[in-house]
């Protein structure tokens, strides 16, 4: 038990932070790795903003809200066009990958499958309402939604996990101190 003691108070911080086998990143690999996750979710928004929120006047006829899960998925399956069903659905995955993959970067508290999912539909819930609400030649997809969730979770599992955890280390809480399994004495 003394030896345990004395191994643990031996170890530095940035050992007693890192993931077993894996060695942490420095401090400056760190600040790298979150300014370049923030400027890639500045361009991210810019993207989103244009792709989502500029006018289409053309198309205003066309549009109507759907508050149904699945009516949109099933009418672009449904269309002959595979190409557009492809544009549309992937897109819309495509669209919410970015969220999986910089948000466990730029808020360690936001790390974890379940609270990068909310936030994700909670954001793309918003833009959703702005765009059916204020935007000419936009309406309201709950379809749009949970695709971009859905993108979310697959940015977050391929990727997005991965980083989170090697830019934000697990912290050891002082109850991992009774979970832990004592050492068999040599």
């Amino acid at each position: 038990m003394a030896r345990t003691v004395l191994r643990n108070a031996a170890r530095t911080e940035p050992e007693r932070r890192s993931t077993p086998g894996r060695p942490p990143l420095s401090r400056w690999g760190r600040a790298v790795a979150v300014l370049l996750a923030f400027a890639g979710t500045v361009v991210f928004a810019v993207l989103l903003a244009r792709l989502t929120l500029e006018p289409s006047v053309a198309s205003e006829p066309l549009t109507h809200s759907n508050l149904r899960p699945g009516d949109s998925i099933r009418d672009y399956l449904a269309q002959p066009a595979f190409r557009d069903t492809v544009k549309q659905l992937g897109g819309n995955i495509v669209l919410g990958m970015p969220f999986g993959m910089l948000l466990p970067v730029l808020a360690p508290r936001a790390r974890g499958l379940i609270r990068v999912v909310a936030i994700t539909a909670l954001v793309m819930m918003l833009v959703e309402l702005v765009q059916g609400a204020l935007i000419t030649g936009r309406a309201f997809d709950i379809d749009d939604v949970l695709l971009n969730t859905t993108g979310a979770l697959l940015g977050y599992l391929l990727i997005g996990r991965r980083l989170g955890r090697a830019v934000h280390p697990r912290r050891r809480h002082w109850w991992h101190r009774f979970t832990k399994r004592p050492t068999p004495a040599n």
